[in-house]
């Protein structure tokens, strides 16, 4: 064989280089890059010179991320020990150990059943799914095929059907509300809400027309929840048909097969031959509605979660993606859709990105050069409401009574709990079939701060709970500490420290009374009640 000359050999080498480093370059620098850092770069790049606020001193982030990803505040243990912690690294360690314990399934659980039934009601089998599929990390896509195509005879997945059969009620004397059904499976897992399109295109929003609603009301139309069941189930006709349907503005007769919105026409599906079960449009709904390559599907779910950790949508109101509405950030509505997909769908991972990206690591306590910045800028923290749930639990462990009062994992809950929980929703939960987006207080919250009795019964000293601590400590600093730390997760100003002695020196005598009647107005506080 023939050598090359060494000139030919340091040319062939040159190109082998370049050809290499061509295809290990983008894969180094990917590697490099996690998502948080790429978030924060998007983010930097329409800063437009402003400052954005600094990043959230320890106290501030270790409450935002108990909430959001335990659905609690942490314990006073908890916070005192993370509080003194010196490492560098203790926050990524602390959102890995949060996604890692049996609080994450519960507090998505949770979530996930506010987010998809929108206070419906509530059903066992149906919590039993979510928590066990978030348990073992369900990819969402799998989630959604799951729940759009329920199986009642499997039981990894029988409680799925509740989605559906709970819609498919009849209230009074009102008809099946089959085009709700429609509209919601737009509004949740595509961001569109068509409401308005059943009758007619959108009189407003240019991509939403009247075939998009049809298509997928021709399918649900079909659909009826099965009775006396022991899990949600329900009965779907087969579809043998294309629909018709009419504008009310134009006389001339439509039809349309079985289709998601904005996806290809589906063939009606042929009836099988002999004992096979009947054909599903379900299945073919299920499946192309859930499809990685479904950018409208990725970018949902995506909104929602950066939603979820952020307190706004990048497209917000979070069920109107159109043109006409853009994302504030578009090439990062992209990327976050695109990797999140690209990554199998893993609700884990991307909350884990997006725990430690700056933009959710900001404070929410803006100077007056970053308060007047809009809150789509994400220079700052936004402010996030409490659910009912975490209310609930965030008020048991401040008062020390959490322990005590939940039931483990598996168990049925006892009275005092379901009580508690029943007048924790009736106060800060919306009315049923009413997105939870936004802070909003109530007359209803506030009249519950004030006057139920098992709430006040909450701050009166117990054995062993926050009132029994505090009574026992004699310094006003130690008293200070332990009631702001437990409450607020955080120690108290100077000012506080001294406003909290000049209330124990107005009257010695009435020193546990006023001790109780400090920890309910923290308690009842705006600051106890959001996410900041």
């Amino acid at each position: 064989m023939r050598i090359a000359n060494s000139t030919g050999v340091r040319r062939l080498t040159c190109v082998i280089g370049v050809a290499v480093a061509l295809w290990v370059v983008p894969a180094f620098v990917t590697a490099v890059e996690p998502l948080h850092e790429r978030i924060d770069a998007r983010i930097a790049a329409q800063f437009q010179g402003r400052r954005p606020a600094p990043l959230a001193d320890d106290a501030e982030f270790l409450r935002r991320i108990w909430l959001d990803l335990a659905g609690v505040i942490p314990s006073t243990s908890e916070a005192r020990e993370f509080l003194a912690n010196p490492s560098p690294d203790k926050r990524s360690r602390l959102v890995d150990r949060l996604l890692a314990a049996p609080t994450y399934p519960r507090r998505m659980r949770e979530l996930f059943h506010v987010v998809l039934m929108e206070r419906r009601g509530d059903n066992a089998a149906w919590d039993s799914y979510l928590q066990a599929s978030f348990e073992a990390n369900k990819p969402w896509d799998q989630l959604v095929r799951e729940i759009l195509f329920p199986d009642d005879k499997d039981p990894q997945r029988a409680g799925a059907g509740f989605f559906y059969t709970k819609r498919l009620e009849a209230y009074g004397q009102n008809p099946i509300d089959h085009p709700g059904l429609t509209r919601d499976v737009g509004r949740l897992f595509l961001g569109i809400d068509l409401q308005c399109a059943q009758c007619h295109d959108h009189l407003f929003i240019g991509d939403y027309k009247q075939r998009e609603f049809q298509g997928l009301y021709s399918v649900y139309l079909n659909v009826t929840a099965k009775g006396d069941q022991p899990v949600p189930a329900v009965i779907e006709k087969p579809l043998i048909k294309k629909l018709e349907f009419v504008s009310v503005f134009d006389s001339t007769k439509q039809e349309t097969g079985p289709r998601i919105p904005f996806g290809i026409e589906l063939p009606i599906p042929e009836a099988p031959a002999g004992s096979a079960p009947p054909a599903s449009a379900l299945a073919l709904i299920a499946r192309d509605l859930s499809r990685v390559d479904n950018d409208r599907f990725s970018r949902n779910i995506a909104n929602r979660l950066w939603f979820l950790m952020m307190g706004r949508g990048l497209v917000h109101p979070l069920d109107l993606h159109h043109s006409d509405n853009p994302p504030s950030h578009p090439e990062l509505l992209d990327l976050l859709a695109r990797e999140f997909a690209t990554h199998q769908f893993d609700i884990r991972w991307i909350l884990r990105e997006l725990a430690l990206s700056q933009t959710y690591q900001r404070s929410s306590r803006g100077d007056a050069e970053t308060e007047p910045l809009p809150p789509e800028s994400y220079l700052w923290g936004i402010e996030k409401r409490l659910s009912a749930e975490q209310m609930l639990r965030s008020t048991l462990r401040a008062t020390g009574d959490l322990e005590r009062l939940e039931p483990p994992p598996g168990t049925a809950a006892a009275g005092e709990w379901k009580e508690l929980r029943s007048r924790f929703l009736t106060a800060y939960a919306n009315e049923p079939r009413e997105a939870e987006v936004e802070y909003l207080a109530t007359v209803k919250g506030a009249l519950f701060a004030l006057n139920d009795g098992k709430l006040l019964e909450l701050v009166k000293r117990r054995p062993g709970n926050l009132l029994d601590r505090v009574a026992t400590l004699t310094a006003p600093t130690e008293i200070a500490d332990e009631l702001y730390l437990t409450i607020f997760t955080r120690f108290p100003t100077d000012e506080e420290r001294g406003e909290l002695q000049a209330l124990l020196e107005k009257d010695p005598s009435r020193r546990e009374q006023a001790l109780s009647t400090l920890a309910w107005a923290m308690l009842s506080s705006i600051e106890f009640g959001i996410n900041h």
